[in-house]
């Protein structure tokens, strides 16, 4: 149906660890990338991808960079946020962000990558370009 109608349909993994509304979803079913993943592929079509969100992909499974590289032939679109807490891209969290993003572009990724979290300055603008800042590769 994607296919005819000419758009991608993303499958997202979430994690199911934390209970607030916008950090996580407990009962969800996709909270595996494995999993999620395998979904994409069984429908075998390039009009269904994975959201590979990097925020949820650490909560559950961790090793973000290397599943990176396992998911680049479904992934059709990335999230960022920081680690703990779906936070700013900033200091305290524990996701290395230059590294994952040299990462996603040595894959090849030519898509999108969003920036998923609530913007805590003044002004939100300042948020988004410090988390854009951070997430350039350092070489």
């Amino acid at each position: 149906h994607a296919e005819r109608r000419g758009i991608t349909l993303c499958l997202e993994q979430l994690n199911t660890r934390d209970a607030h509304p916008w950090k996580g979803h407990p009962g969800y079913q996709g909270d595996d990338i494995d999993y999620v993943a395998s979904i994409a592929r069984q429908v075998d079509s390039p009009n269904v991808k994975l959201s590979f969100d990097v925020y949820h992909v650490q909560v559950m499974n961790g090793d973000v960079i290397r599943r990176i590289g396992e998911c680049k032939d479904v992934i059709g679109h990335i999230h960022v946020a920081g680690n703990p807490g779906r936070g700013e891209i900033d200091d305290r969290q524990e996701l290395n962000y230059p590294a994952i993003v040299a990462a996603i572009a040595e894959t090849g990724f030519e898509g999108f990558i969003g920036q998923e979290f609530v913007p805590t300055a003044d002004d939100p603008f300042t948020s988004l370009a410090e988390a854009r800042s951070r997430c350039l590769p350092t070489s």
